[in-house]
């Protein structure tokens, strides 16, 4: 089976076809189905496929073709931009089943499927002459056809006579011996036929790519000058293009003009020798439908079906087929005895219709419509013969209405219709009346004009209820009347209407709605018509809110609260107070923006404060803030006085007026028990007795407040007096208090962190003898039993799970004792409730995306759902999930213009919450004010107000007469294009469909009709303007820019004649150019023969005019012709910065010749266009074309061109223009990147990183590269390699690109962040670049946004982290309009949203290495190797990139040979390598050898090899036919590996821990060996409630990773062979490496944890099950308490401890957490359930460091597996390396 592009235009339909349809389309996914798939038979064996794209994003299609009734199905990928394709190779009486899907990434859409049946068909002719067909009976009218004696040939005698169109292929197929022949038989054709001015007329059209006339009906009025013509006739040479030509001679050659007659029979024979190119069934058939008889020769690989499709009926004598041209000559006489009969049948009949046609009565003719007004037009025609009286004009609408007529006089010929309806069309009629009869109508159609619009609409001075409009007032209006409506989801029954004087042309319109967008339209009314709308769209400003909302003076229980009006038309404001955590509103309302005091708030707590303003119209929008009350204080001045031997007086001072009781303790220090009081709030003063003399006492204070808030607590030392005589206490008046003890054990009791699931319980021991804790808890709605957990004596706080969401409980904690129970104190709290976000925002519209925004809700959240859905187009409901650390997203694939319904769901461990609800919508893409202008007989053109953001636009032109249509894509800055070759007097649909990318807005449309055929007035005499001194300059190279270099033949068969011809070629060409010099274009000139002599150089002439002058002055060279010589000259000599080279822009030679070159010309060809150059040529007269194709760059009808002779260069010189100043203009021009030539920028040619420029650029070191023979360059420590931005890239950095590095880092590479890339301002300020952050073991990228806004993105995941250990690694940053895409060594790690990028300022530099705390760019950079530097402007290749430079990767079946590569055999041809330039001298010697002895020889050789030529025609299918095969091995394998790439499953499977919510003693950690039973946990769908089991991670089980490490990833270390020698320092450096990455695995661990719920916005269809497995490995690493473990090694390698510190902080974190859980690990006994969590993190932490442990290579072992390596390169240092011997200690790294 073979498949082939939409390119391939011709395909047969043989027979009669059975194809029966059906398509079914779903959408899946997230990826839109192809729609309209359709079936067209092509031939028995063969049908063509076609389909309409879809909607949004994807990568390929993927085609199935199976057999109904069993067979092996074929399955097929197809490229993106494909829209067709042709399968070959089925069976006849076969049903086939077809299925179509579109494949982005990993997801595939719902397939269009269809079926058809191919059918047997049945034979329409044979091989061979038609003389084979049964003998007829000869007619009278064929009595007059002689043959002469036997051997003469056939005449046509009959007195009938016709216009006789030949149509001959002069394709390249044909070859100049065998168009001879054609000439030949084409003299017999004409020999046969009477040929004179008023007797049978023969014209001549000659056809491949373009077909053109050799002479025309009425051109040679003899059968003489017609076979002179004959003779002459030159051979065209090009494609074969059939169809193309069909219709040419429907349109030019069988025109009245071109000398067809009318009642004269017409006959078309075409003559060809191979099957078209493009369609021909419907041009064939429009010539028939004509009333021209085709008859179709074919000769040699002719198709026979395609001859039968294009010939009239019968085929048994209209189609002829022969198998050489030198057998042509058998079938004339069957030929012309057929056209002779056909002649006179079709004669015959037109007589007798003309006839029966002269006995009615005659008709006007030529009906013309002129004067079109809205209202009215003129009808005019010729009278028709004889004696009329009247004429009867009929006219009706062809909408609506009934016929009216107009008569007038005979003698007149023009009418005025009056009273018509504007932009109508009208069917009209005129009858010649005669005395008794009345004729047939002359009939035709006209519209009427659209009445005068309103223009210009203007709406200013906007305010939040009103806006102005106003416009250009219409001619002739009655009145104007405008509507005017808010655009609330397309509901138009709020319209309202305002009719306004015609003098009126400004309103205002009031009481409009806040912050609504309106729809105003302004009509121009006459009577009770309405012109055409004039619309626009503006929004009414939102209310204004308050400014500047500050607090201050914030206390335990109040806070000031104070801002600034908005506006002086607010009517008051409205300020509402919420706790934070909780739902609870408290509301004030003031007249004015006077501060408010909040009080009675609770201490410690966040509120959250919005204020609003209110108008008449409504509140504003909040202006929101939040504040968090202080802590209740302490009392104040604590002291004590009075001391005596038992009792002392405490005093303190209030701290605030809310306080409810004092607690007062008073604690011996002597260890007897201490004592405890409660006083009332306004108590200040005390007297304790019953002390102890002589004792120190420590007596605390705390106040108690209103909501059971207990302060700090105050303390004061005292001791009182030692007894030493015993007196009698004088009497006193001082309140002395009851003494009680009391054994509370506890205080501050604090309820915080409450979740939805769980209440955490804190308080304070208030001494040291309490053993245990019961913490006992119970729903305060009564319908559950009160459930307790005992807690250690030294834990002081617990958390409470799993709970009941929004429901009150009431905990008490009571102390045990070991002789009993202590007081207990008891706290009621509330879990929190299933909140919903909040404040739904959107933002960033955008023609097939907006941005959603919400507030989290003040419960914490497993994450959220986002649902939207279509509010007004049918369509699927589409949804994803995010996690809960994210709280705005992109919405993509949406459709331009579409309001959306989206919901924001918060999602809960036990369930989910009530949807945020909000509207959106897509902006509209589409253009405006489309018009009509320039409209003629036969073109018009379209004018419309381009769209600011549109790439391209699709503008499609189609006849309402008979549907045909024209389309054309055209720039994004296009507003204007003409369409030509139309229909007179026929009305025109114009479409413009807006582009941006991919995507395509509607339709825009405007009618239009073209003018009719008006009587043309006598010719002007011609008058001769005289040639412009210089050429204009064209508008396609207004922004030419390249280094343009011609490569004339000045060899001795061009002659002084035609080289003058070739000067005038190029002077036109040159001419063209809009600006020479350093800023445009820079202009050489090179002519060679033997030898090549450069005229002048690329910066010889900065001026056009000098330069012109310069080419005219040229003298011919003669010789032979050496073009591989020549071109390889302009390679060394001129495409050079000596000669005036400037880089970044691209770089053209044009090659012009007239013959086969005598020397190579494929290989320098072959090597520049690899290189980027981008190669013309030039053939004329008997160049060889397959050479010239060999020589130009693909496609070849692009780039190569041929012409018959000299003087034809005025039919390519246009296109040829065209084609170089579209490459001169392209903001990227072509490099070899990689192994492919693609359009980009090679950044290392740039910096001068080359073999040939190195040694010039400071701080630069040439060493070997990620193999011996790759060079790669040293930037040594403040090098600071730069160029001029203007230099690199000129027009800025294209708006989708990849930046591609292959670099190491080095051992002195710091540690600090630096750009490896980054291009500056002229103030030293970056605006993008990549940067390296060697501490944080991350990489970002940053520029500018088209807003002109700062963004950043870093991506510092694990397989990120590998490229800072010291290997060679390959990094491919990619960037599009929406997100950076990051590739580590061929394998996508990582994808984040941006905004579209800003273009950049080419006033500043580029800089390599720049470290990012300069502030100049001549400071400081960083050290590293830099072996390729790449910026391809293409998203894709990434994609296709094999990373064949890295040995770990590369694959020597599928990879390029290495460069200098080398083999180990005996007869290895490396070594004489070096003898190279010798062995070119001798290859001239022996070409020379050749010369004498006859170069004629060599030539007759290629032409012989040129005949495949021919075949190389059909080359435009290639491209298809390689893209299909392409496309789906790179993207498909991506996909498969991307399948197990998302993170987040391990959400899923995690929730196991559920049970571990009892267990909190679980924490302590080292019951996690445990762990091995979680795994099962899996398949349980409740696992969202495992978010708390998280701190399981922390258990120390993680140690064990370091048993048991499986050496499979360290195998990958392989890549060390590399090294030659290993130093001390690297084996340190290798250890240090080691050590490093096993620290970082450990700390990883914490980020997989946190992770493990995607923070990303990913597209799903609920379907979260696949991105679990990879959520396992994300957790393998996050236990950080290993940290600690690392930090004792560090020291082994000295001067190295700074690294290992950075790390060193979050390990004393985990040690902190460590001693918690450890000491009371014992007692977590009852635990048992938490260790699940536990175990899943312990157990799969151990695969992380033993990957880290590859330095396995240490050992030697790792040396083996390097052997399969000599197969890519052997013994590298044999080979031609770079710094082969030097020391270089990175060498053997391994990952």
């Amino acid at each position: 089976m073979q498949v082939f592009g939409h390119g391939i235009g011709t395909w047969l339909l043989v027979g009669f076809v059975a194809v029966t349809f059906d398509f079914i389309s779903e959408a899946q996914a997230q990826v839109a189905s192809p729609t309209r798939l359709k079936f067209s038979i092509m031939s028995q064996d063969s049908v063509k496929i076609t389909w309409k794209p879809p909607r949004g994003r994807f990568h390929e299609y993927r085609l199935t073709v199976t057999p109904v009734v069993g067979g092996k199905p074929q399955k097929l990928s197809i490229r993106k931009g494909e829209t067709a394709v042709v399968v070959e190779g089925l069976l006849p009486n076969q049903e086939y089943m077809v299925q179509l899907f579109a494949i982005n990434n990993k997801k595939e859409s719902a397939p269009a499927q269809g079926r058809f049946t191919m059918r047997a068909s049945r034979s329409r002719g044979r091989q061979g002459s038609p003389s084979q067909t049964k003998p007829k009976k000869v007619s009278d009218s064929q009595a007059g056809n002689t043959t002469t004696d036997e051997g003469s040939q056939f005449m046509c005698e009959s007195p009938a006579i016709a216009d006789i169109v030949v149509l001959v292929d002069g394709s390249w197929s044909i070859g100049r011996l065998n168009f001879q022949l054609v000439r030949l038989f084409l003299e017999n054709l004409v020999s046969a036929f009477n040929v004179d001015s008023d007797k049978t007329r023969i014209g001549l059209a000659q056809y491949s790519g373009d077909p053109r006339v050799e002479w025309n009906l009425n051109q040679h009025s003899t059968k003489e000058a017609v076979l002179d013509a004959v003779k002459n006739l030159p051979y065209k040479g090009g494609n074969t293009l059939t169809g193309l030509a069909l219709t040419f001679i429907l349109e030019n050659s069988f025109k009245p003009e071109a000398g067809s007659r009318a009642g004269v029979p017409k006959i078309g024979i075409l003559i060809t020798d191979g099957k078209s190119q493009d369609d021909v069934f419907s041009s064939a058939e429009s010539l028939r439908d004509a009333g021209i008889e085709l008859f179709a020769i074919g000769v040699k690989n002719a198709d026979v079906n395609e001859l039968k499709a294009i010939a009239s009926e019968p085929d048994e004598t209209h189609v002829y087929n022969v198998a050489d041209f030198n057998i042509m000559n058998t079938i004339i006489e069957s030929l012309t005895k057929t056209v002779c009969t056909r002649v006179e049948e079709q004669d015959k009949g037109i007589k007798e219709a003309s006839g029966r046609k002269s006995l009615e009565p005659a008709a006007p003719s030529n009906l013309v419509v002129t004067d079109v007004t809205a209202r009215s037009f003129r009808v005019s025609w010729s009278h028709a013969p004889g004696n009329v009286e009247k004429y009867r004009v009929v006219y009706y609408s062809t909408t609506a209405g009934q016929p009216e007529e107009v008569v007038v006089d005979g003698i007149e010929s023009t009418a005025v219709l009056q009273n018509l309806m504007s932009l109508t069309e009208y069917q009209i009629a005129v009858f010649a009346i005669y005395t008794k009869a009345a004729s047939e109508a002359l009939r035709g159609t006209a519209t009427t004009l659209a009445l005068p619009a309103a223009a210009d609409l203007d709406i200013y001075d906007v305010t939040h209820n009103s806006m102005r409009v106003k416009w250009e007032a219409a001619e002739a209006a009655s009145e104007y009347m405008i509507l005017y409506a808010a655009l609330t989801g397309g509901d138009t029954a709020d319209e309202k209407e305002v009719k306004v004087d015609n003098s009126v042309t400004d309103i205002e319109l009031e009481r409009l709605s806040p912050n609504t967008e309106y729809t105003v339209t302004v009509y121009a009314m006459y009577g009770e018509e309405a012109s055409d709308p004039l619309t626009g769209q503006e929004t009414t400003l939102p209310l204004t809110p308050p400014q500047n909302l500050q607090f201050s003076e914030i206390t335990h229980s109040m806070g000031r609260v104070s801002w600034e009006a908005g506006s002086r038309k607010a009517l008051g404001y409205r300020v509402m107070y919420v706790k934070t955590d909780t739902t609870a509103m408290g509301m004030v309302e003031v007249e004015d923006a006077t501060p408010i005091f909040l009080t009675n708030l609770t201490s410690l707590t966040e509120y959250t404060v919005a204020v609003l303003a209110i108008y008449d119209e409504g509140q504003s929008a909040p202006l929101t803030g939040s504040f968090t009350t202080r802590n209740v204080p302490q009392p104040l001045s604590l002291r004590i006085s009075d001391v005596f031997e038992e009792e002392f007086r405490v005093s303190w001072n209030h701290a605030a007026d809310d306080v409810t009781l004092y607690r007062l303790a008073c604690t011996p220090l002597s260890g007897e028990e201490a004592k405890e009081f409660v006083f009332s709030g306004a108590t200040d003063t005390v007297v304790l007795d019953h002390l102890l003399p002589g004792t120190e006492y420590e007596v605390s204070l705390s106040a108690i407040y209103s909501d059971e808030a207990e302060s700090e607590v105050v303390t004061a030392l005292e001791t009182t007096l030692q007894r030493i005589i015993t007196t009698t206490p004088a009497t006193t008046t001082t309140l002395r208090p009851t003494t009680v003890v009391i054994r509370s054990g506890i205080r501050n009791l604090v309820l915080d962190d409450e979740t939805t699931f769980s209440l955490h319980v804190s308080w304070e021991p208030a001494d040291a003898f309490i053993t245990q804790y019961r913490v006992s808890y119970v729903s305060l709605k009564g319908d559950r039993a009160e459930e307790g957990v005992m807690v250690p004596g030294r834990q002081n706080d617990l958390l409470l799970q799993p709970l009941l969401s929004d429901t009150s409980y009431r905990i008490t904690v009571t102390p045990i004792y070991s002789d009993g129970e202590g007081s207990g104190r008891a706290v009621t709290g509330k879990t929190l409730a299933l909140s919903g976000p909040i404040n739904l925002h959107v933002s960033e519209e955008w023609y097939n995306r907006f941005r959603i925004r919400w507030d989290a809700p003040p419960s914490p959240t497993m994450g959220y759902r986002v649902v939207y859905t279509s509010a007004s187009a049918p369509g699927p409901t589409l949804d994803t999930f995010v996690g809960d650390d994210v709280n705005t997203m992109f919405i993509l694939n949406l459709l331009s213009g579409t309001e959306y319904i989206v919901k924001v769901f918060a999602t809960y461990p036990t369930g989910s919450s009530e949807p945020l609800t909000g509207r959106a919508k897509t902006l509209y893409l589409g253009v405006t004010n489309l018009a009509t202008e320039d409209v003629r007989m036969t073109s018009m053109c379209a004018r419309w107000q381009f769209h600011r953001h549109a790439t391209s636009y699709r503008v499609v032109i189609e006849s309402l007469r008979d549907g045909k249509k024209e389309e054309v894509i055209v720039n994004g800055g296009t507003s204007r294009h003409c369409f030509y070759d139309l229909i007179p007097n026929t009305k025109h649909r114009i479409s413009v469909y807006t582009q941006l990318q991919e995507m395509e807005g509607l339709a825009v449309n405007i009618l239009e009709a073209t003018v009719p055929v008006p009587t043309e007035p006598p010719t002007p005499p011609p008058t001769t303007v005289p040639p412009p001194t210089i050429p204009p300059a064209r508008e396609v190279c207004k922004t030419a820019k390249a280094n343009l270099v011609f490569l004339v033949d000045g060899s001795w068969s061009i002659g002084d004649e035609n080289f003058d011809k070739i000067i005038g070629f190029l002077y036109n060409t040159i001419g063209a150019l809009y600006k020479i010099g350093p800023d445009g274009t820079q202009v050489a000139i090179i002519q060679f023969s033997d030898d090549p002599r450069t005229e002048f150089q690329l910066n010889s002439y900065n001026d056009k005019e000098i330069l012109l002058n310069a080419v005219e002055r040229i003298r011919y060279k003669g010789g032979n012709t050496k073009t591989g010589r020549a071109i390889k000259h302009a390679k060394d000599s001129v495409f050079t910065v000596e000669a005036g080279l400037q880089r970044g822009i691209p770089n053209v030679l044009v090659v012009i010749t007239d013959g086969r070159s005598q020397d190579d010309v494929v290989k320098t060809s072959q090597e520049m266009q690899l290189e980027g150059f981008t190669i013309f040529a030039v053939g004329v007269a008997d160049a060889d074309y397959a050479e010239l194709m060999n020589i130009a760059n693909k496609p070849s009808n692009r780039h190569a061109f041929f012409v018959d002779d000299f003087d034809a260069f005025k039919k390519i010189e246009d296109e040829l223009v065209t084609f170089v100043c579209e490459t001169a203009s392209a903001t990227c021009p072509l490099a070899l990147i990689g192994d492919s030539s693609l359009a980009g920028f090679k950044m290392m040619e740039m910096f001068g990183l080359v073999e040939k420029e190195y040694a010039s650029v400071e701080g630069v070191s040439l060493e070997s590269g990620s193999f011996n023979s790759f060079p790669c360059f040293r930037l040594h420590k403040n090098a600071l390699v730069s160029q001029p931005t203007r230099n690199v890239h000129p027009e800025g950095l294209p708006s989708d690109y990849t930046v591609t590095f292959l670099f190491r880092l080095l051992s002195d590479t710091p540690q600090e962040p630096f750009a490896l890339w980054e291009v500056l301002n002229k103030q030293s300020e970056p605006l993008v670049g990549v940067i390296l952050d060697n501490g944080r073991k991350a990489l970002t990228y940053f520029n500018y946004d088209y807003k002109d806004e700062f963004q950043t993105v870093t991506f510092d995941d694990p397989e990120v982290k590998k490229i800072f250990y010291g290997s060679f690694h390959k990094v491919h940053v990619v960037i599009t309009k929406t997100h950076a895409r990051l590739v580590v060594d061929c394998k996508q790690v990582g994808e984040k949203s941006i905004n579209a990028a800003g273009n950049i300022s080419t006033t500043g530099l580029e800089v390599l290495g720049r470290m990012v705390r300069s502030r100049s760019p001549r400071d400081s950079s960083a050290s590293f190797q830099l072996q390729g530097f790449d910026i391809s402007c293409s998203t894709s290749y990434a994609s296709r990139d094999k990373c064949c430079e890295l040995p770990a990767l590369r694959d020597e079946a599928n990879c390029p040979a290495l460069p200098h590569a080398c083999t180990c055999s005996q007869d290895s041809k490396g070594p004489p390598g070096p003898l190279g330039p010798p062995g070119n001298a001798g290859l001239r010697g022996q070409r020379g050898v050749r010369g004498e002895q006859g170069p004629r020889g060599p030539d007759g050789q290629r032409g012989v090899i040129g005949l495949p030529g021919p075949q190389g025609q059909p080359g435009p299918q290639g491209p298809s036919g390689q893209s299909i095969q392409g496309l789906p091995g790179s993207a498909g394998e991506k996909g498969e590996k991307g399948q197990s790439g998302p993170a987040g499953h391990q959400g899923l499977s995690g929730p196991r821990g559920l049970s571990g919510r009892d267990g909190p003693p679980g924490q302590r950690g080292s019951v996690g060996k445990d762990g091995p039973s979680g795994l099962p946990g899996s398949p349980g769908p409740m696992g969202s409630p495992g978010v708390p089991g998280s701190p399981g991670a922390a258990g120390s089980p993680g140690s064990q990773g370091h048993i048991g490490p499986p050496g499979a990833q360290g195998l990958k270390g392989e890549r060390g062979p590399r090294g030659d020698v290993q130093s001390q320092s690297t084996v340190h450096d290798i250890a240090q490496q080691v050590c490093e990455q096993l620290i970082q695995s450990h700390l990883s661990r914490y980020n997989s944890i946190l992770n493990s719920i995607p923070s990303n916005s990913v597209q799903v269809r609920a379907v979260p099950g696949p991105p679990g497995d990879t959520g396992r490995d994300g957790t393998a690493g996050p236990a950080g308490e290993p940290g600690p473990q690392g930090r004792p090694g560090f020291p082994g390698t000295p001067g190295i401890p700074g690294r290992p510190g950075e790390r060193g902080s979050p390990g004393e974190k985990g040690e902190r957490g460590s001693t918690g859980f450890g000491k009371q690990g014992p007692r977590g006994t009852p635990g048992t359930p938490g260790p699940q969590g536990e175990g899943r993190s312990g157990s799969q932490g151990p695969p992380g460091p033993p990957g880290r442990q590859g330095s396995l290579g240490r050992t030697g072992s790792s040396g083996p597996r390097g052997q399969p390596g000599p197969s890519g390169y052997c013994d590298p240092s044999s080979c031609a390396g770079y710094n082969v011997g030097a020391q270089d200690v990175y060498n053997n790294y391994r990952l």
